[in-house]
């Protein structure tokens, strides 16, 4: 609204006024009168006051914005401003736990490049963090962290770790089950115990992976073995089912944490161990705290596996469980090698242990009494007899194809297997097939 002023004196004095008011009262500047236009120099002299005139001033304004915007496009273009990156999706990654049983060196070589090797080629899809023995979780307790998902993966033995599958004594040293490291794959995937693996494992919360082999079991001891009756009363650190084996010959089977084992035997607390063979003997620094090795062995080679929890496990995409199994077969491969030159190597070169050996015709005892061992296992449950049988086939089988696959046979008579659970032994209570 426009205040039109009176024809009387005073009166574009009046209209300025009350046009300031009015636009004080409604919120909106005052519209200058022709004079007040004079005086800022916003209009001309004989501007035209008329709709027309305002209209006509009115699309001129707007020409000129209009072409200040074509303008806008032009000068932004001719800027240095970066032009802006595209929205990427953030990516998380997947973070996995691996207790292994192995110490710190020994893990050096059992374990960290297969997991160096996984990360690597996961490309940051996938990592994996390694700990090594008793870190996160003691030893024996290990299945059951994997089992809860405290870890999401573990390396080691079924027997030291706790595992309550029935195959779980078969890990680690079962006595005389293997006389070379590669004969434990060759029963995996060629007498079937991968497959009795997987099916023991299926119903406990854990995922059992694969198995491959480690090194030989040998005494390592502060005085000489050259005889069984040297083992009597010795205190030696082993693994369970193989301290149960030798408790037949006076031995006094000891569990300590891994880390704790060469104070053990400064201190004098322990005897010794049968835990390992020469190589991680001088790798792990247990050569500086025994004086002999007894070249005689209770086995060929471990048996230690890869687990994952379930859930874990059945969580990854199926690239990345696949890169999972790959690695860690290269884990298997790599001990191979590593274990079986440095075994004979160390033999020669080694400085630190004085090698002895018990008889041919004495320790024929001791692969008796394993065979014996066998058969008391198998009538413990049917899983296990399975178990016994492919051993029995396999060892048959090598000791009839002969050299290089045995130079001399075992105590057992070859080609008996346990075909009738029953005409071996009676079965137990809680027999489970």
């Amino acid at each position: 609204m426009r205040f039109r002023p009176p024809r009387f004196p005073f009166a574009d004095r009046f209209a300025a006024a009350a046009n300031r008011a009015f636009g004080r009262a409604s919120g909106r500047s005052p519209r200058p009168t022709a004079s007040a236009a004079d005086e800022a120099g916003s209009a001309p002299e004989n501007a035209d006051l008329s709709r027309r005139g305002f209209l006509r001033r009115t699309g001129q304004a707007t020409g000129a914005v209009a072409a200040g915007a074509a303008v806008a496009p032009l000068a932004a273009a001719a800027s240095p401003v970066p032009a802006p990156t595209p929205l990427t999706q953030s990516r998380s990654t997947i973070r996995w736990r691996m207790q292994t049983y192995a110490g710190a060196s020994l893990a050096e070589h059992v374990i960290r490049p297969a997991v160096e090797s996984f990360n690597r080629i996961a490309n940051g899809e996938m990592e994996i963090e390694l700990h090594t023995a008793d870190t996160l979780v003691p030893q024996s307790e290990l299945f059951r962290a994997v089992q809860s998902g405290v870890v999401d993966a573990a390396q080691s033995d079924d027997d030291s770790m706790g595992s309550p599958a029935d195959v779980a004594l078969f890990g680690g040293y079962f006595p005389f089950a293997t006389r070379y490291s590669l004969d434990l794959p060759a029963l995996f995937h060629d007498y079937g115990l991968d497959d009795i693996w997987k099916r023991a494992y299926a119903r406990t919360g854990v995922t059992w992976i694969s198995a491959g082999s480690w090194d030989p079991c040998h005494f390592l001891t502060v005085e000489p073995i050259r005889a069984l009756a040297d083992l009597r009363g010795k205190r030696i650190f082993t693994f369970p089912t193989a301290g149960r084996f030798l408790t037949r010959f006076g031995v006094v089977p000891v569990t300590l944490p891994w880390d704790r084992v060469q104070d053990a035997m400064s201190a004098g607390e322990l005897d010794g161990m049968a835990w390992c063979g020469i190589t991680e003997a001088y790798t792990v620094g247990w050569a500086e705290v025994t004086n002999y090795m007894l070249t005689n062995n209770i086995s060929g080679a471990w048996c230690g596996s890869f687990f994952a929890n379930d859930a874990s496990w059945r969580a990854l995409p199926e690239r990345l469980r696949e890169l999972f199994r790959v690695t860690m077969d290269s884990s298997h491969y790599y001990r191979q090698h590593w274990y079986w030159a440095g075994e004979a190597r160390l033999r020669l070169e080694g400085d630190l242990l004085e090698l002895t050996s018990i008889p041919d015709d004495e320790w024929r005892q001791v692969e008796e009494q394993a065979h014996l061992f066998w058969d008391e296992i198998a009538c413990t449950s049917w899983r296990r007899l399975l178990v016994v049988q492919a051993l029995k086939r396999y060892e048959a089988t090598m000791a009839e194809a002969g050299r290089p696959y045995r130079y001399t046979a075992h105590g057992h008579p070859a080609g008996s297997p346990l075909t009738d659970p029953f005409g071996a032994c009676r079965a137990p209570a809680g027999w489970i097939r």
